[in-house]
């Protein structure tokens, strides 16, 4: 009879944490997404600038400069 009180408690869940860690992932991508999508103009705003920065002859060790971006 104990035995079989302990087998209803038990129960397989193997393919429930596959489902389980397929939606984490899921998640996790669709946050990256939404991340860059947000982001994304500023980020390239900051590189253009950069860019321009070191393009327009401003160095810090008096060297030569980079050509265009």
């Amino acid at each position: 009879m104990l035995q079989f009180i302990r087998s209803i408690g038990k129960r397989n869940e193997d393919g429930a944490s596959a489902v389980e860690y397929g939606l984490l992932v899921a998640g996790i991508a669709a946050l990256i997404v939404a991340i860059v999508f947000a982001f994304g103009g500023v980020i390239s705003g900051v590189f253009k600038h950069t860019c321009n920065t070191i393009a327009s002859g401003v160095n810090a060790g008096g060297g030569q400069t980079v050509g265009t971006c």
